[in-house]
Protein backbone atom coordinates (compact mmCIF):
# COMPACT_ATOMS: atom_id res chain seq x y z
CA UNK A 1 0.00 0.00 0.00
CA UNK A 2 1.99 2.95 -1.63
CA UNK A 3 0.73 6.31 -0.65
CA UNK A 4 1.03 8.65 -3.95
CA UNK A 5 1.39 11.85 -1.52
CA UNK A 6 3.81 10.45 1.02
CA UNK A 7 4.89 13.47 2.78
CA UNK A 8 8.31 14.15 4.47
CA UNK A 9 8.50 16.45 7.20
CA UNK A 10 11.66 17.52 9.31
CA UNK A 11 11.56 17.99 12.82
CA UNK A 12 13.22 21.64 14.14
CA UNK A 13 14.10 22.14 17.80
CA UNK A 14 14.40 26.56 17.85
CA UNK A 15 17.84 27.46 19.46
CA UNK A 16 18.26 28.45 23.00
CA UNK A 17 18.25 32.43 22.38
CA UNK A 18 17.46 34.75 20.06
CA UNK A 19 20.14 34.17 16.76
CA UNK A 20 18.37 31.81 14.70
CA UNK A 21 21.45 32.18 11.71
CA UNK A 22 22.94 29.61 12.59
CA UNK A 23 20.19 27.07 12.44
CA UNK A 24 19.41 28.67 9.61
CA UNK A 25 22.72 28.28 8.16
CA UNK A 26 22.74 24.09 8.83
CA UNK A 27 19.03 23.91 7.54
CA UNK A 28 20.10 25.83 4.17
CA UNK A 29 22.61 22.47 3.72
CA UNK A 30 19.64 20.81 3.27
CA UNK A 31 17.19 22.25 1.72
CA UNK A 32 18.17 20.76 -1.83
CA UNK A 33 16.64 17.38 -0.15
CA UNK A 34 14.03 16.33 -1.00
CA UNK A 35 11.16 16.87 1.86
CA UNK A 36 7.82 18.68 2.14
CA UNK A 37 8.38 21.19 5.23
CA UNK A 38 9.26 21.34 8.88
CA UNK A 39 7.95 20.81 12.31
CA UNK A 40 8.56 23.25 14.36
CA UNK A 41 8.75 21.87 18.32
CA UNK A 42 8.18 24.15 21.46
CA UNK A 43 10.04 24.30 24.61
CA UNK A 44 10.78 20.30 24.17
CA UNK A 45 12.14 18.65 27.24
CA UNK A 46 10.69 21.49 29.21
CA UNK A 47 13.74 24.12 28.02
CA UNK A 48 13.29 27.21 27.64
CA UNK A 49 14.05 28.06 23.52
CA UNK A 50 12.76 30.75 21.02
CA UNK A 51 9.20 30.76 20.18
CA UNK A 52 8.25 28.47 18.00
CA UNK A 53 5.43 30.48 16.19
CA UNK A 54 8.23 32.77 15.00
CA UNK A 55 10.50 30.53 13.89
CA UNK A 56 7.78 28.60 12.10
CA UNK A 57 7.32 32.07 10.21
CA UNK A 58 11.56 32.57 9.63
CA UNK A 59 11.59 28.86 8.05
CA UNK A 60 8.72 29.77 5.14
CA UNK A 61 10.06 33.16 5.10
CA UNK A 62 13.74 31.76 4.71
CA UNK A 63 13.69 28.42 3.08
CA UNK A 64 9.64 28.62 1.50
CA UNK A 65 8.28 25.06 2.85
CA UNK A 66 5.48 24.74 5.35
CA UNK A 67 6.32 24.75 8.79
CA UNK A 68 3.64 23.21 11.48
CA UNK A 69 3.74 23.97 14.87
CA UNK A 70 4.13 22.28 17.72
CA UNK A 71 1.73 23.91 20.46
CA UNK A 72 1.17 22.15 24.05
CA UNK A 73 -1.25 22.73 26.75
CA UNK A 74 1.82 22.88 29.45
CA UNK A 75 3.02 26.76 28.80
CA UNK A 76 -0.12 28.73 28.39
CA UNK A 77 -3.49 29.66 29.27
CA UNK A 78 -7.03 29.64 27.63
CA UNK A 79 -6.58 32.99 26.72
CA UNK A 80 -2.76 32.70 25.32
CA UNK A 81 -3.57 29.64 23.05
CA UNK A 82 -6.20 31.21 21.32
CA UNK A 83 -4.09 33.56 20.63
CA UNK A 84 -1.70 32.01 19.20
CA UNK A 85 -3.85 29.91 17.39
CA UNK A 86 -5.47 32.77 15.43
CA UNK A 87 -2.33 34.46 15.37
CA UNK A 88 -0.57 31.09 13.44
CA UNK A 89 -3.99 31.33 11.16
CA UNK A 90 -2.92 34.93 10.71
CA UNK A 91 0.92 34.43 9.90
CA UNK A 92 0.44 31.80 7.50
CA UNK A 93 0.54 28.71 9.54
CA UNK A 94 -1.15 25.99 8.19
CA UNK A 95 -0.65 23.32 10.55
CA UNK A 96 -0.56 22.82 14.14
CA UNK A 97 0.71 19.48 16.28
CA UNK A 98 -1.08 19.68 19.25
CA UNK A 99 0.18 17.52 22.54
CA UNK A 100 0.61 18.24 26.30
CA UNK A 101 4.44 18.65 26.73
CA UNK A 102 7.41 17.39 28.37
CA UNK A 103 6.56 17.59 32.05
CA UNK A 104 9.04 20.03 33.88
CA UNK A 105 11.58 18.29 35.22
CA UNK A 106 11.38 17.97 39.26
CA UNK A 107 14.53 20.05 40.13
CA UNK A 108 12.47 22.76 38.46
CA UNK A 109 9.26 22.29 39.60
CA UNK A 110 10.17 25.93 42.09
CA UNK A 111 10.33 28.23 39.46
CA UNK A 112 8.67 26.92 36.30
CA UNK A 113 4.78 25.06 36.51
CA UNK A 114 2.73 23.66 33.99
CA UNK A 115 -0.32 25.76 33.23
CA UNK A 116 -2.55 23.10 31.74
CA UNK A 117 -5.66 25.22 31.88
CA UNK A 118 -7.16 23.55 29.04
CA UNK A 119 -7.21 19.39 28.19
CA UNK A 120 -5.72 18.37 25.12
CA UNK A 121 -9.19 17.20 23.44
CA UNK A 122 -10.30 21.06 24.40
CA UNK A 123 -6.91 22.54 22.82
CA UNK A 124 -7.65 19.93 19.26
CA UNK A 125 -11.19 21.43 19.05
CA UNK A 126 -9.77 25.10 19.28
CA UNK A 127 -7.29 24.49 16.87
CA UNK A 128 -9.99 23.16 14.27
CA UNK A 129 -12.34 26.22 14.95
CA UNK A 130 -9.33 28.61 13.86
CA UNK A 131 -9.03 26.71 10.78
CA UNK A 132 -5.99 25.00 11.35
CA UNK A 133 -5.08 21.60 10.36
CA UNK A 134 -4.70 19.91 13.44
CA UNK A 135 -2.21 16.75 14.69
CA UNK A 136 -2.29 14.71 17.56
CA UNK A 137 1.31 12.30 18.89
CA UNK A 138 1.46 8.62 19.90
CA UNK A 139 3.54 6.74 21.93
CA UNK A 140 4.46 3.31 19.10
CA UNK A 141 3.72 0.47 22.02
CA UNK A 142 3.00 -2.39 19.91
CA UNK A 143 2.60 -4.96 22.86
CA UNK A 144 -0.83 -5.60 23.40
CA UNK A 145 -1.43 -4.20 26.39
CA UNK A 146 0.07 -0.52 26.17
CA UNK A 147 -1.13 0.15 22.57
CA UNK A 148 -4.97 -0.99 23.25
CA UNK A 149 -4.55 2.13 26.11
CA UNK A 150 -2.48 4.19 23.31
CA UNK A 151 -5.14 3.73 20.72
CA UNK A 152 -7.73 4.12 22.79
CA UNK A 153 -6.27 8.16 23.88
CA UNK A 154 -5.67 8.23 20.23
CA UNK A 155 -9.36 7.71 19.10
CA UNK A 156 -10.49 10.13 21.80
CA UNK A 157 -8.24 12.86 20.05
CA UNK A 158 -9.72 11.84 16.51
CA UNK A 159 -12.59 12.41 17.94
CA UNK A 160 -12.42 15.73 19.50
CA UNK A 161 -11.22 16.74 15.48
CA UNK A 162 -7.80 15.38 14.96
CA UNK A 163 -7.11 15.11 11.03
CA UNK A 164 -3.39 13.39 11.45
CA UNK A 165 -1.31 11.39 14.00
CA UNK A 166 2.56 11.54 14.16
CA UNK A 167 4.21 8.81 16.38
CA UNK A 168 7.42 8.70 18.43
CA UNK A 169 9.89 6.79 16.71
CA UNK A 170 10.32 3.59 16.15
CA UNK A 171 13.36 1.04 14.88
CA UNK A 172 12.39 -1.74 13.54
CA UNK A 173 10.27 -2.39 10.03
CA UNK A 174 8.02 -5.32 12.32
CA UNK A 175 6.91 -2.74 14.70
CA UNK A 176 6.38 0.03 12.18
CA UNK A 177 4.12 -2.82 10.56
CA UNK A 178 2.25 -3.44 13.83
CA UNK A 179 1.38 0.01 14.15
CA UNK A 180 0.73 0.90 10.96
CA UNK A 181 -2.39 -2.27 11.20
CA UNK A 182 -3.44 -0.51 14.14
CA UNK A 183 -3.22 2.94 13.00
CA UNK A 184 -5.09 2.48 9.38
CA UNK A 185 -8.57 1.84 10.47
CA UNK A 186 -8.59 4.87 12.36
CA UNK A 187 -9.33 6.58 8.32
CA UNK A 188 -6.83 9.82 9.57
CA UNK A 189 -3.30 9.88 7.62
CA UNK A 190 -0.34 8.74 9.91
CA UNK A 191 2.86 9.24 10.28
CA UNK A 192 5.38 7.41 11.29
CA UNK A 193 8.46 9.15 13.33
CA UNK A 194 12.26 8.32 13.06
CA UNK A 195 14.84 9.36 15.51
CA UNK A 196 18.36 8.51 13.48
CA UNK A 197 20.85 6.79 16.14
CA UNK A 198 24.29 8.38 15.99
CA UNK A 199 25.82 6.03 18.71
CA UNK A 200 25.12 2.79 20.83
CA UNK A 201 25.20 5.42 23.88
CA UNK A 202 22.23 7.31 22.12
CA UNK A 203 20.54 4.55 21.64
CA UNK A 204 20.77 3.23 25.00
CA UNK A 205 19.50 6.75 26.17
CA UNK A 206 16.44 7.31 24.00
CA UNK A 207 15.67 3.44 25.48
CA UNK A 208 16.14 3.85 28.98
CA UNK A 209 15.63 7.49 29.74
CA UNK A 210 13.19 8.81 27.04
CA UNK A 211 9.43 8.30 27.53
CA UNK A 212 7.65 6.92 24.83
CA UNK A 213 10.28 5.47 23.06
CA UNK A 214 11.79 2.16 22.99
CA UNK A 215 15.02 0.96 20.79
CA UNK A 216 15.01 -3.19 20.60
CA UNK A 217 17.90 -4.98 22.11
CA UNK A 218 19.13 -5.99 18.19
CA UNK A 219 18.74 -2.47 17.55
CA UNK A 220 21.08 -1.54 20.33
CA UNK A 221 23.48 -4.61 19.49
CA UNK A 222 23.77 -3.59 16.06
CA UNK A 223 24.97 -0.37 17.20
CA UNK A 224 27.27 -1.69 19.63
CA UNK A 225 29.03 -3.66 17.11
CA UNK A 226 28.91 -1.51 14.66
CA UNK A 227 32.58 -0.28 13.07
CA UNK A 228 30.54 2.92 12.10
CA UNK A 229 27.50 3.61 14.39
CA UNK A 230 26.58 6.61 12.83
CA UNK A 231 26.29 4.88 9.55
CA UNK A 232 24.47 2.16 10.93
CA UNK A 233 21.82 4.52 11.97
CA UNK A 234 21.55 6.18 9.07
CA UNK A 235 21.07 2.92 7.57
CA UNK A 236 18.61 1.82 9.94
CA UNK A 237 16.43 5.06 9.48
CA UNK A 238 16.88 4.64 5.22
CA UNK A 239 15.41 1.47 5.40
CA UNK A 240 12.73 2.63 7.90
CA UNK A 241 11.70 5.65 5.97
CA UNK A 242 10.98 2.95 2.84
CA UNK A 243 8.89 0.94 5.18
CA UNK A 244 7.01 3.82 5.89
CA UNK A 245 6.20 4.62 2.55
CA UNK A 246 4.70 1.15 1.54
CA UNK A 247 2.35 1.66 4.84
CA UNK A 248 2.07 5.25 6.25
CA UNK A 249 1.16 8.41 4.72
CA UNK A 250 4.38 10.17 5.99
CA UNK A 251 7.10 10.29 7.64
CA UNK A 252 8.49 12.95 10.27
CA UNK A 253 12.63 12.70 11.08
CA UNK A 254 13.85 13.88 13.85
CA UNK A 255 17.71 15.00 13.53
CA UNK A 256 19.46 14.26 16.77
CA UNK A 257 21.25 17.48 18.47
CA UNK A 258 20.35 19.60 14.91
CA UNK A 259 23.04 16.95 12.89
CA UNK A 260 21.26 17.68 10.40
CA UNK A 261 23.72 16.67 7.68
CA UNK A 262 22.32 13.06 8.72
CA UNK A 263 19.94 13.90 6.22
CA UNK A 264 22.30 13.66 3.00
CA UNK A 265 22.47 9.52 3.69
CA UNK A 266 18.53 9.17 3.97
CA UNK A 267 16.83 11.57 1.52
CA UNK A 268 17.03 11.80 -2.12
CA UNK A 269 18.04 15.36 -3.44
CA UNK A 270 15.09 17.05 -4.87
CA UNK A 271 14.32 15.55 -8.42
CA UNK A 272 16.10 12.74 -7.56
CA UNK A 273 14.42 9.12 -6.55
CA UNK A 274 16.87 7.56 -3.72
CA UNK A 275 19.02 8.65 -0.85
CA UNK A 276 23.03 10.14 -1.80
CA UNK A 277 25.78 7.52 -1.06
CA UNK A 278 26.91 9.28 1.66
Amino acid sequence: MTHDRFEVVVEVVPPSGADAEPLLAALEGINDLSFNGFSVATNPVAKPRMDALSLCRILQDELKRPATLHVTTRDHNRLSLQGILWGAKALGIKGVLVMTGDFVPLAEKGITSSVRDISLTDLIKMARKAGLTTGVVMNPFTDELRLGIAMKRLKEKVAAGAQFVVTQPVYTARDAELLAEALNPLGIPAHLGLLPLRTFRHAAFLHHKVSGIEVPEEVRSAMAKAENPTAEGIRLTRDLLATARQHFHGACIMPPFDHFEILHGVLPREGNTGPTSK
